[in-house]
């Protein structure tokens, strides 16, 4: 179990508030402090906290990717959670007033079924469970669960802290908060399981954000960061990174805050798809070595 003392507590979401309304490389400084100064306060299970462990690991390598087929993609849609399901792609969209659940036509980018967040929740990651579907808001530390055909909400859930990401290894739901910690509840009563401390070497790997287990592997976006980092869900370790750098053209976007957000897995086939928030495309990559 992870405890934070109140006053810490409210650091974590104070600064992952002033976070997102900071330049980029302004907000790395600031989270990555935000990380250690999180670190100190911990107590309970927590994996690859250890320096001694971390110590002399070389960083990760770094993959690039091929762009095997390119979709339509809502370009207002605020992408914070995006799943595969028997052809079609689940999708979370966020901003206040704005956030949804949809159920998108992979070929057309076309919105077949959408059930809206009413305000003041800020939609986050999604991931699809035994039959359900879990959904992330931000600040409010409360997520919704829908049945996942007919999108009926039929339940709620608590945490502490904020909501980002989120994916499930079959048996956990795995979430992320903004920090480089990625907690393992449990479905049933949503209580942490375990949480992992994300490393690359000993590094810190902050603004952990969108989530999906693929094949005995977390990926996730990075907040304001063109790549997808894999890491190994039992110790934290950074397995490696893909590089998506020059994915979408410059000029296809003209908001900061469009960056790369999406990830979902065809495991039946093997794709790998990926998008952004207001993007007006969805890629489906290989990833492959530089």
């Amino acid at each position: 179990m992870l405890i934070l003392t109140t006053r810490t507590t409210l650091t974590v979401k104070s600064f992952s508030t002033l976070l997102k309304n900071l330049p980029g490389r302004l907000a790395a400084v600031l989270a990555l402090a935000l990380s250690l100064i999180s670190f100190a306060c911990q107590t309970g299970t927590v994996a690859n906290l250890s320096n001694e462990k971390a110590a002399g690991q070389e960083p990760a390598p770094i993959y690039g990717y091929e762009v095997i087929h390119v979709w339509p993609h809502d370009p207002g849609a605020f992408t914070q959670g995006l799943v595969f399901q028997e052809g079609k792609l689940l999708e979370s969209t966020g901003q206040v007033g704005r956030s949804s659940l949809r159920r998108v036509e992979l070929e057309t980018g076309k919105v077949l079924q959408k059930v809206d967040v009413p305000e003041p929740y800020f939609a986050e990651g999604i991931t699809l469970l035994k039959g359900k579907i879990y959904q992330l808001t931000w600040q409010q530390q409360l997520g919704f669960i829908y049945d996942a055909w007919t999108f009926e909400k039929i339940g709620k859930f608590d945490y502490q802290g904020e909501g980002w990401g989120l994916t499930n290894d079959g048996q956990s739901l795995l979430l992320s908060d903004g920090t480089n910690r990625i907690r393992f509840l449990d479905p049933d009563n949503f209580q942490v399981r375990k949480t992992i401390a994300v490393l690359d070497g000993s590094m810190p790997v902050i603004e952990i954000n969108e989530l999906e287990y693929i094949q005995g592997e977390i990926y996730a976006n990075i907040w304001h960061d063109d790549r997808i980092v894999r890491i190994d869900p039992q110790m934290g370790r950074v397995v490696g990174w893909i590089d998506l750098k020059g994915l979408l053209a410059r000029d296809e976007v003209h908001d900061e805050e469009a960056v790369l957000n999406g990830i979902a897995y065809d495991d039946t086939n093997g794709r790998l798809f990926v998008t952004g928030k207001l993007w007006p495309k969805l890629f489906e990559i290989r990833v492959t070595r530089k």
